[in-house]
């Protein structure tokens, strides 16, 4: 798969042209009304009642059809994911942060065609567009540059939110490195669980601390947060090389191949997602898959914990609020140089 289409991981999400600021292409754009305007059953399904606190944010966008339905299997509507984004938008915002987004939107729910998207027309409360020197053989890519932008993709239907392995100020010098757990057929949970594990310990044993969060699908996500030191190219053969080492030495456990085919009882681990253009869903974001399940940030000593990468979802997401991005909350002063990875990486494989 192409690094530029990498960042898929619904591989039923379609490819979309260019989405406009005023939901021109969107189902909703008739007979706005307000979500301020809750009715005693939207209230009763609502995150927000679950925690007994009424968000602050969601009240002030104008939502139209709040009652549509986004997700049948729960009957959760939109205008009850207004209100998810807008309860914890503290907690995902510092994950989005100058940061280059792509989303999923799903106009007529997710059981519709789901749409992913890189780019916007124009700006939209809340959202930003970058300098087109960023990426200059494309349109304008996208920021989320505050919490009133997550509920404006919201209204457009938007479900899911990805992100870029870089930042806007250092387009070209990826600040974190990120590996996709991916199982195959027949792959039961508590053997992603160990090899989640068996990653994070092959990640401290060459100097990389790990953060783990749950992919909010089958499953897990672990991000190295790193110095900008180095480009896409190299970053990306670091992360290749790193997966080889691991099939290499749990072979019962992990395919560095992709293809059906190839992980049937085993766990790719997607690299790919290091590649210039290729994202990952951010920490927080739903899932536009049945039950809304949501990405969530999760210690080591946690995992053992789970009964799923889709653990939480919207609707049980008040279990976990307290907790927040505590379990990253040594992220930011564990950024690593490479250099020494790279220098001990070719010392084992030269042993090998």
């Amino acid at each position: 798969m192409p690094d530029s289409v990498a960042d898929l991981d619904c591989e039923d999400v379609p490819a979309r042209p260019n989405m406009t600021a005023d939901g021109s292409d969107d189902v909703d754009r008739p007979g706005r009304t307000s979500a301020a305007a809750d009715t005693p059953a939207a209230m009763a399904s609502s995150p927000q009642s679950d925690v007994g606190a009424r968000p602050v944010l969601y009240n002030k966008v104008h939502v139209s059809h709040p009652d549509r339905v986004v997700d049948a299997d729960t009957g959760m509507k939109k205008i009850d994911l207004i209100r998810y984004y807008s309860l914890v938008a503290p907690f995902m915002m510092p994950h989005l942060k100058d940061r280059p987004v792509s989303v999923v939107r799903a106009p007529l729910g997710i059981d519709g065609e789901l749409f992913f998207q890189k780019h916007l027309d124009a700006p939209m409360e809340g959202i930003a567009l970058l300098d087109r020197s960023l990426d200059p053989e494309h349109a304008s890519l996208i920021e989320i540059v505050d919490p009133m932008g997550l509920l404006s993709a919201a209204q457009i239907n938007v479900i899911e939110f990805h992100t870029w392995n870089s930042r806007k100020t250092a387009i070209n010098t990826p600040d974190r490195m990120t590996f996709d757990l991916d199982p195959g057929a027949g792959v039961a949970w508590e053997m992603t669980q160990e090899a989640t594990l068996l990653m994070c310990s092959l990640l401290e044993q060459l100097g990389l601390p790990p953060f783990v969060k749950t992919s909010g699908g089958k499953g897990m996500h672990i991000v190295v947060p790193l110095q900008p030191l180095h480009d896409w190219k190299t970053v990306r053969d670091i992360s290749h090389a790193i997966v080889l080492h691991a099939a290499a030495i749990y072979p019962m456990h992990f395919v560095a191949k992709s293809g059906a085919q190839n992980r049937i009882g085993k766990i790719y681990i997607d690299y790919l997602r290091n590649g210039f253009g290729a994202t990952t869903v951010a920490a927080w974001s739903v899932r536009a898959r049945p039950g809304l399940a949501v990405s969530v940030p999760v210690s080591r000593d946690e995992i053992a914990q789970l009964h799923g990468s889709a653990h939480w979802t919207i609707a049980t997401i008040r279990t976990r609020l307290e907790q927040g991005n505590t379990p990253w909350n040594d992220y930011s002063k564990s950024a690593q140089n490479l250099a020494p990875v790279m220098q001990l990486l070719a010392t084992r494989q030269g042993t090998q």
